[in-house]
């Protein structure tokens, strides 16, 4: 089932429970999968990893909103996101923890025989490409700054 027939089946859910906060965050998704697939040279239907990459973006977005309400002081506004935050979540692959992520970073990190931080973007590809949706990015380069310095 691609992401878009989930979204609709969300919605429509959404709609019947009067759920305001699901309606605007499916509609935000909706609406992006929406400009992707008209895009000039685009396909009509959207592989998944360009979905998971979609769902990836609007999440960071919320989260960079937040994160600017709150040391604005203004919870009002960073609660909202946050709830949209974890509306569309449900749409990502389950996170890897902490230690899941140190070994497989690790594990790169010794295949690649990368030693200093100047290696860090050629670690960063590949466990970034490896972990397409598992991990956030920020957590990544944390782990890997970490192991190469």
């Amino acid at each position: 089932m691609s992401l878009q027939d989930k979204v609709m089946g969300k919605l429509k859910e959404a709609m019947k429970a009067k759920d305001t906060v699901a309606l605007e965050s499916l509609r935000a998704i909706k609406s992006a999968i929406l400009i992707a697939q008209t895009e000039s040279g685009a396909k009509q239907e959207l592989t998944e990893d360009e979905e998971l990459k979609l769902v990836q973006k609007l999440v960071k977005q919320r989260k960079d909103s937040a994160t600017l309400y709150q040391e604005q002081g203004r919870a009002d506004l960073a609660d909202p996101e946050l709830a949209q935050v974890a509306v569309i979540e449900q749409f990502l692959p389950e996170q890897m923890s902490e230690e899941e992520l140190q070994k497989v970073v690790a594990g790169i990190v010794e295949k690649t025989g990368a030693t200093s931080m100047k290696d860090m973007g050629k670690v960063m590809g590949m466990v970034s490409k490896e972990l397409a949706g598992k991990a956030d990015g920020k957590a990544i380069s944390n782990v890997v700054k970490s192991l190469l310095s």
